[in-house]
């Protein structure tokens, strides 16, 4: 049987040659998000990065420019860190699996477990393409993004 994709699910992987705990010092540091992702502009932190830290982000692509609030929703230190953005359903997150012998799986997700938001959908298809269109330009974001960590991570003394 051939079950369709989840539209509402993304998901890339890398692995890098080091080890969790490397990894884990640049993935959860919010703060440095406008470095890897490619529409991350600005991700201002609230204080302290755990779960239920706030954080205030501008986002662009190409000519667009808007901002989202998000909330940290699970901080499990050298595993994974979530944050939801509640203007749009969406869950993103980073999840760390070691690999043994100091390489470290990286694995970015971006779920909408109810779906994305009526206001959401009607702006991706205004103005972003599409859900397919602009799904797919967020998979290849976020393989930028993964690449742009891994690189940061393995050049690290």
């Amino acid at each position: 049987m051939n079950v369709a994709p989840d539209p509402y699910l993304l998901e890339v992987s890398t692995d890098v040659d080091a080890p969790p705990r490397a990894v884990w010092e640049v993935v959860s540091d919010l703060r440095r998000m406008p470095e890897w992702s490619p529409q991350t502009r600005r991700m201002i932190v609230r204080g302290r990065i755990g779960k239920g830290t706030r954080t205030l982000n501008i986002n662009k692509y190409g000519w667009r420019v808007w901002p989202t609030t998000s909330t940290v929703v699970r901080y499990d230190p050298q595993r994974a860190i979530a944050f939801s953005v509640p203007v749009n359903g969406t869950v993103w997150s980073y999840h760390l699996e070691d690999l043994g012998e100091g390489r470290t799986r990286l694995v970015e997700r971006r779920e909408a477990p109810q779906g994305t938001t009526p206001v959401s959908r009607a702006l991706i298809k205004r103005f972003l393409g599409g859900d397919a269109a602009y799904g797919s330009q967020l998979e290849r974001d976020m393989e930028a993004t993964l690449d742009r960590i891994k690189a940061a991570v393995e050049r690290r003394p």
